[in-house]
């Protein structure tokens, strides 16, 4: 057997396989011999007929599964000795006119080959770490909500000043059918709550969603238009009112403080402030986290070149998984997930440059600091040892959890890894000012 790499260019090559007679002869007549005492041939017993007639109507299927399972074998040896670092799988290069007959059988596998490159985390950039506070009008709307969601519903016959409603926008072309609660004040043209004044349960008002609101990102949350639409979505929309209600809000006591926050943890109206800017900037820290993160991947993506094996990953494409595709439903898959690939080959290079690795420790504290979060946010503030480890254990025994988990633990570590090295610009902004930075606006 002669077995070799043709390069063809840095990120393609073929491997190259050369059988001879004797590498499967020894199989071949084993195989024949196994099958002689089942072989049935018209006008012989079982296990009657001469070795030629055997070799004759078996001897090609039984030759060309032994010439596989040798090809395979030492294609699999071949790339673990070469050490190939593969991008996809060997693709055996189809041949219809292949001579099973010949005494030397060649055998040529188009593989693609993982680039090299340089990653540099150092390299200048614009990069903005955000840091956002909440302000003063963001924690005294809050302790409002807080108020009214702990308040009491008075149900009423007919809209007033000051009502609550609670019912359904639609817009059948546009595919909006959201029941949601709204205050009138929460539009920004007096005219539009207007219309609603008078009206009982089971009336239907009709808007226009241009410039409803103060904030178009607010049809994000009370009609569920997404992102892109926001800002030019001009159509009617329909709002049947199911229910009326005025609120007596909740009063500031210890009573509600305990309510929220488990007893004393809370006992006054600053305390209560300080809670709420406290979870605030938790919650705005993650989402902060996960912009910068992706933009350091969006500037990784872009600053660092280098090439893939394109054309070879459409063909295998075509191969793998349940449903085949077709070339042209490769090219569409492969434009799909060419950035997410580009930036697993960054995120693999960056985390053997600085020598990252995952451990079960790692994985462990990292379901443990999660666990308890959780619990917390379900009210169980001081769960036991015992408790939090007996779940992490029964969370750690699932695959596909652990996957999640390793997968949320890597992108964890590299965070801190961007942060060191990229050297972020750092700006504080409030709330609304981070909302705009982080859609470009």
């Amino acid at each position: 057997m002669d077995i070799k790499r043709v390069a063809i260019d840095a990120v393609n090559e073929t491997i190259v396989m050369t059988i001879v007679h004797m590498d499967y002869k020894g199989q071949v007549q084993k195989r024949i011999n196994e099958k002689m005492p089942l072989a049935t041939v018209k006008g012989f017993r079982k296990g009657a007929v001469p070795k030629d007639l055997v070799e004759k109507q078996y001897g090609k299927a039984i030759k060309q599964e032994e010439v596989q399972k040798v090809v395979d074998l030492a294609l699999e040896r071949f790339v673990q000795a070469e050490r190939l670092n593969l991008l996809g799988t060997p693709l055996p290069k189809v041949d219809e006119h292949f001579d099973w007959t010949a005494e030397e059988l060649v055998f040529e596998y188009e593989i693609g080959l993982v680039p090299d490159f340089t990653l540099d985390l150092e390299a200048k950039n614009d990069i903005v770490k955000y840091i956002v506070s909440a302000d003063d009008k963001m924690i005294d709307g809050q302790v409002e909500r807080i108020q009214k969601q702990f308040g009491t519903a008075i149900p009423q016959e007919v809209v007033v000043a000051g009502s609550d409603l609670t019912g359904t926008f639609t817009n059948e072309e546009k595919e909006i059918n959201n029941e949601t609660t709204i205050s009138l004040d929460v539009f920004k043209d007096k005219a539009t709550a207007d219309k609603f004044i008078g009206k009982k349960v089971g009336d239907v008002v009709t808007v226009n969603t241009k410039d409803l609101f103060e904030d178009a990102h607010q049809l994000m949350d009370v009609m569920k238009v997404g992102h892109d639409d926001v800002h030019d979505l001009a159509v009617d929309v329909d709002f049947t009112i199911s229910a009326i209600n005025t609120t007596e809000v909740a009063e500031l006591n210890q009573e509600l403080f305990d309510k929220l926050f488990g007893p004393g943890a809370v006992a006054s109206l600053d305390e209560l402030k300080s809670k709420i800017k406290e979870d605030a900037e938790s919650q705005f820290l993650e989402q902060s986290n996960q912009k910068l993160l992706a933009d350091v991947t969006e500037f990784l993506i872009s600053s660092t070149k280098f090439d893939l094996p394109s054309e070879f990953l459409k063909k295998w494409l075509q191969t793998v998984g349940e449903k085949k595709l077709s070339p042209e439903e490769a090219e569409v898959e492969y434009a799909r997930s060419e950035r997410g690939l580009r930036f697993q080959l960054i995120e693999g290079r960056a985390m053997a440059q600085s020598d990252i690795k995952i451990t079960f420790e790692d994985l462990k504290a990292f379901t443990t600091k999660n666990i308890r979060q959780q619990m917390a946010q379900f009210g169980q503030a001081n769960p036991t040892d015992e408790e939090v480890q007996g779940i992490v254990a029964r969370v750690l025994s699932n695959q596909d959890e652990v996957k999640k988990l390793s997968d949320q633990v890597v992108a964890e570590k590299l965070l801190e890894l961007f942060k060191e090295k990229a050297n972020p610009t750092t700006k504080e902004v409030t709330y609304d000012e981070f909302i705009a930075a982080s859609y470009g606006e």
